[in-house]
């Protein structure tokens, strides 16, 4: 029996748990944050798996995947999260302890891409305040929500993954949009090939009318977005984030709303996540705000639930899994599989 415990809450749990234990060879449990710390030490001793929410924010720090929490593990081979994002995971610690990490990176790109380019609309429409307006003025004067189009306008992606692709390809068929980005590990000849033409983050910040992040939070990306990178945006540029909280600096963003600097925001992470209700984010009528939940849609639950389990059982059949974040454990991988399972990985392909 290979043990898999989660963490908290799963998007569709009772779907997740019947693909995942058809073969009565698995065995699903739970641990959350209000059990004795007895009873966690108890649930991880004997778990080869462990499916954890990916983002910082929402994982309390005993929950985080690193050496401490590895050591009350010890027979641990994989950490999956539910979604692309795998922060709340130290990667290089799973990796010296031959710990294999994946994720289920593009399974919700759909249900983002799409509600990024609804943020797009909704700001440049004025939909939200105009929604609201009309409920509390009997005398609305509609000149005065006066908007924009988006056709032919310049979108800049910032991280070029499966969810800023897939913005790139609404935008550029849908809209006739320019389409640039930044990302730090593709040529511009991928870039191409993802939509795309690749420039430096600065020439991306001055020429987008809206600057759109879709990356991860890493050392790399964490404050990426301050007052400097606000100021070079143009002042009737929106600026969008779905990637994660972290990457831009809130009350810097706020500033440079309430001076004037930006034509509004759409923002969907946070620091707080949920964001306390007086975040002088909040008080802006040119700011969208969701809590985090472009990624929350039935069809989207359905394929990250349906792929995280079915690649859990690839995993414990000895398969290298189809959305690894550390390949370079492999071989140490393989030799700890094979001391807990009993029999050999799979050989992989790399072709």
């Amino acid at each position: 029996m290979k043990y898999v415990t989660y963490f908290e809450r799963l998007l569709d749990p009772d779907l997740f748990e019947r693909i995942l234990t058809q073969d009565g060879d698995i065995e699903l449990s739970r641990v959350h944050r209000d059990m004795p710390e007895s009873e966690i030490k108890a649930a991880l001793s004997n778990i080869y798996g462990y499916h954890t929410r990916g983002g910082s924010q929402l994982v309390p720090e005993r929950f985080r995947i690193d050496r401490d929490f590895i050591a009350d593990c010890p027979k641990l081979l994989t950490v999956c999260t539910g979604g692309a994002g795998y922060d709340a995971i130290n990667v290089d610690d799973c990796t010296d302890a031959g710990i294999l990490v994946a994720n289920q990176a593009g399974l919700n790109a759909e249900a983002v891409a799409e509600h990024a380019v609804a943020m797009m609309l909704c700001l440049t429409k004025q939909i939200a305040q105009v929604n609201m307006a009309m409920r509390r003025d009997p005398e609305l004067d509609r000149f005065a929500f006066r908007n924009s189009d988006i056709f032919g306008k310049t979108v800049g992606i910032v991280g070029l993954g499966q969810i800023g692709m897939r913005v790139a390809e609404i935008c550029k068929t849908a809209f006739n949009m320019e389409i640039i980005a930044t990302h730090p590990r593709l040529t511009p000849a991928q870039a191409e090939g993802r939509g795309a033409r690749l420039v430096d983050l600065p020439d991306l910040l001055e020429a987008a009318d809206f600057v759109l992040v879709s990356c991860g939070l890493s050392d790399e990306t964490r404050g990426m977005f301050g007052m400097a990178e606000f100021q070079r945006m143009k002042p009737n540029a929106y600026f969008i984030t779905i990637g994660r909280g972290g990457i831009h600096d809130e009350d810097a963003l706020a500033q440079a709303l309430e001076a004037g600097e930006l034509a509004g925001a759409g923002l969907d992470v946070w620091m707080q996540e949920p964001p306390p209700v007086d975040h002088p984010l909040l008080k802006f009528e040119n700011v969208l705000a969701s809590p985090h939940i472009a990624a929350v849609t039935d069809e989207s639950a359905r394929k990250a639930m349906t792929g995280a389990a079915e690649q859990w059982r690839q995993i414990f059949k000895g398969e290298f899994p189809p959305r690894c974040v550390n390949p370079a454990v492999w071989p140490k991988f393989a030799e700890r599989f094979e001391s807990v399972m009993g029999f050999p990985v799979q050989e992989r392909n790399t072709g």
